[in-house]
């Protein structure tokens, strides 16, 4: 039987398996932690796919490799992926590294649990409720249900799902053969997802109605009105609005209060995309920007983007107390939801949700917060805030940079304006010119690992980069450097 075992195999050495567990967080420490949070290493490594493909060796064989080699692998990928947590990594809503948050994640990785009952989450089930309830009091809700879901647009999915499910709770079982035609609302600086999760649930792209937003990007309540007289003068019956805090390109802030009046007068489901932006409610300075978020239904909300909780830590909150969320999506499975178990039912929280296994994502949020209390939290984001202002006034300082929109959160929009164009805004081509400049930019800088800033076109708007301040290590000398290594990056356009 001896040769049957797998060559290399570590299966039931558990010398040998802690021996390479130990290696390998070595190297994550010394790679990812230590050198992948220095300014003065690179962002990333970057490799031409066919080339990564032939360095990484990619193929799956029959035969194992031994553990050395598998080590040289664990540093190889380490060194040619992104390193999110790089204090010039700028590039997405996350970013940074909290290591309260990276602790849970590896005793949840560890641990290797399901979310879905108390039989085997015990610890994780009522450490989820309370995070929920601590999430929910920052919305202003006393009471009401949740979820943790894998990522925003899942959240938001959910909140559709659940609006129409209230409305029409025939449609569990008659699906959309049982549905009017509904139509939903949400502003044309909404998060894609919004769609996504219309064409996933069968309500249809059509179903959504795009309501104009202002110069700002904030969703304008009286055309909320407007459109939602159209639908309803179409034939279609208008039952959820999806309003925005912090849209992902230009940060903005639906005006809630009015929206909710909007919404109020209709009888519509109001759900809040904060995604990006409900980290603000911890800040007693900021959350002016979310006011009327207590009046929604439903709100989305990552802790991993502004607080950095680090993938996955997205949760959906509900006012609802009527056990929605169960009656929406239980399918009361009888080999994992038993009703005559030796502890409360209730606590098997499974069944809320669409999925079945369900990965553990409250404990990173929870020993953060346990390690740096509310106070630390609002000062992560109050920093940020900070550090946004000061970008924004040396941006101002500097010719060649120009502001597109002046921020009010900490997505920071503007152009780098080469020599070659500055002075030519007078030319017919100088728009069609001047949105090539991001592109070649981000090439360089990504191409030589010095910084990694988003890009994108906004309506009549050429390409220019979204600046985001998120990474809490950040200091004022990360904001001087973006300044400096775009105008040496660009001094030759």
């Amino acid at each position: 039987m001896a040769d049957l075992k797998p060559l290399f195999s570590l299966d039931g050495d558990l010398v040998a398996a802690e021996a390479l567990l130990r290696d390998v967080f070595g190297i994550v420490v010394d790679e990812v932690i230590r050198k992948g949070t220095s300014a003065s290493e690179k962002v990333c490594e970057w490799k031409e796919p066919e080339e990564l493909k032939r360095l990484l060796d990619l193929e799956l064989r029959s035969q194992g490799e031994a553990p050395e080699q598998i080590l040289a692998r664990c540093r190889a990928v380490i060194r040619y992926s992104v390193k999110t947590c790089h204090p010039h990594f700028f590039n997405q809503l996350f970013s940074g590294l909290d290591p309260h948050s990276l602790a849970g994640r590896v005793i949840t990785e560890s641990l290797n649990t399901s979310q879905y009952t108390y039989e085997i989450a015990p610890v994780f089930v009522l450490m989820e409720e309370e995070v929920l309830k601590k999430l929910r009091a920052l919305v202003g809700w006393s009471s009401g249900d949740g979820v943790f879901c894998p990522g925003g647009s899942i959240s938001n999915m959910y909140a559709m799902n659940l609006a129409r499910y209230q409305r029409y709770p025939d449609c569990k079982q008659r699906g959309l053969r049982g549905l009017p035609p509904l139509a939903l609302f949400t502003s044309k600086e909404c998060h894609y997802s919004i769609k996504k999760g219309a064409a996933f649930l069968g309500l249809g792209t059509d179903s959504v109605w795009i309501v104009k937003t202002d110069e700002r990007g904030k969703m304008m309540p009286e055309d909320l009105e407007r459109q939602i007289s159209l639908a309803e003068a179409e034939g279609a019956v208008p039952f959820l609005v999806s309003a925005t805090s912090g849209t992902t390109v230009l940060g903005a802030f639906d005006p809630l209060e009015a929206i909710a009046d909007v919404c109020q007068r209709h009888g519509l489901w109001l759900h809040v995309d904060a995604a990006w932006g409900g980290s603000v409610l911890l800040s007693q300075t900021h959350r002016h920007l979310l006011d009327g978020i207590q009046r929604a239904d439903s709100v989305a909300w990552n802790p991993h983007k502004l607080l950095a909780a680090g993938l996955q830590c997205s949760a959906l909150l509900l006012h609802d107390t009527s056990n929605l969320l169960r009656r929406c999506h239980g399918s009361q499975a009888s080999y994992l939801f038993q009703q005559d178990k030796f502890y409360d039912v209730a606590l098997d929280t499974g069944d809320k949700v669409v999925q079945c296994g369900r990965r553990v994502d409250c404990l990173k949020l929870w020993l953060m917060w346990k390690a740096q209390g509310g106070q630390g939290l609002e000062r992560r984001v109050d920093r940020a805030f900070a550090l946004a202002w000061y970008l924004v006034e040396e941006l101002k300082k500097r010719e060649g940079f120009e502001l597109v929109i002046e921020p009010e959160f900490v997505n920071v929009c503007f152009w780098f304006v080469p020599p070659s164009l500055r002075g030519k805004q007078e030319n017919p081509d100088y728009s069609e010119r001047l949105a090539k400049v991001a592109p070649v930019l981000k090439e360089r800088m990504v191409k030589e690992g010095s910084m990694m800033i988003g890009y994108q076109p906004h309506g009549t708007r050429g390409n220019f980069f979204r600046m985001i301040v998120a990474n809490p290590a950040l200091t004022r000398a990360d904001m001087d450097f973006l300044l400096n290594e775009l105008e040496r990056l660009g001094q030759d356009l």
